[in-house]
C-alpha cells in the first residue's frame, strides 16, 4: 500500500478548500458562534502529549463551558474515571480543540486553541453544583472557530435513526474480557447506575 507522505501530493489529490471553507473560521466568538456554543451541553476535549492524542466526551445539565470573554472558554472538569489524561497533556502541551454538538443539530462547531488548568477558587465556585465544586478548571483561549462540514452527521444519521445499542458490549462485558474475569461483568453493570447517579459532580 502507497502513503502520501507530502504536503503537496495531498493538495494534488484533493484541490482547494472553497471560499466558505476558509470564510467561516473566527478567531474570538462572534455573536452566533456564541449563541451556538453556549446551547451545548455536549463535546469532546481533544488534547495532545508526548505519549500521543487523547479524545475525551465532556457534558454538563447546562451550558459545557462559560465564556469568561470572546476569547476565553472555561470548562469545569467534573468528576470521572481519574486517569487525568487530559489533563496531563494540557500540563505538558497547551494546544487543544473542542468539537461541540447540540442534539438534533448537524452541525458541529469546532474551537482550536491553547489550554490550562487552574484550582482557582473563584473560578471553581462559578461551577458549583449542589454544593459540589470541580475540581480544576479547564481554561481555553481561542485561537480559531468554524463550524464543520454537515456531512458526517448525515451520512450517519446520528440524530434520526433512534437508539442503535442495543447488543452492544457493555463496560462490565469489555472488562471481564480484558481481565478473564478478575474485573468487571455483570456485577460491575449492575452497580454502575447507582455509583454514577451519587458521583456525577
Amino acid at each position: 500500500m502507497k502513503h502520501i507522505q507530502s504536503l503537496e501530493a495531498l493538495h494534488e489529490l484533493y484541490g482547494t478548500a472553497g471560499e466558505p471553507s476558509l470564510r467561516k473560521v473566527a478567531s474570538k466568538l462572534t455573536p452566533q458562534y456564541r449563541e451556538w456554543i453556549l446551547r451545548s451541553r455536549y463535546c469532546v476535549l481533544s488534547t495532545v502529549g508526548p505519549e500521543g492524542t487523547d479524545a475525551t466526551p465532556r457534558g454538563d445539565d447546562g451550558p459545557v463551558v462559560a465564556e469568561l470573554d470572546d476569547s476565553t472558554l472555561a470548562m469545569p472538569d467534573w468528576r470521572g474515571n481519574n486517569r487525568l489524561d487530559s489533563l496531563r497533556n494540557i500540563v505538558r502541551d497547551p494546544r487543544a480543540s473542542l468539537l461541540f454538538m447540540v442534539a438534533g443539530s448537524k452541525n458541529v462547531i469546532r474551537v482550536n486553541g491553547r489550554a490550562s488548568i487552574t484550582a482557582d477558587a473563584g473560578l471553581r465556585a462559578r461551577f458549583e453544583h449542589k454544593g459540589i465544586q470541580p475540581s480544576s478548571v479547564i481554561v481555553l483561549n481561542i485561537q480559531e472557530i468554524y463550524f464543520q462540514c454537515a456531512r458526517a452527521l448525515l451520512r450517519s444519521g446520528l440524530w434520526s435513526d433512534g437508539d442503535q445499542s442495543e447488543g452492544l458490549p457493555t463496560p462490565g462485558q469489555i472488562l471481564a474480557a480484558m481481565t478473564d474475569g478478575a474485573v468487571g461483568g455483570t456485577t460491575y453493570d449492575h452497580e454502575w447506575p447507582e455509583r454514577a447517579k451519587k458521583s456525577m459532580w
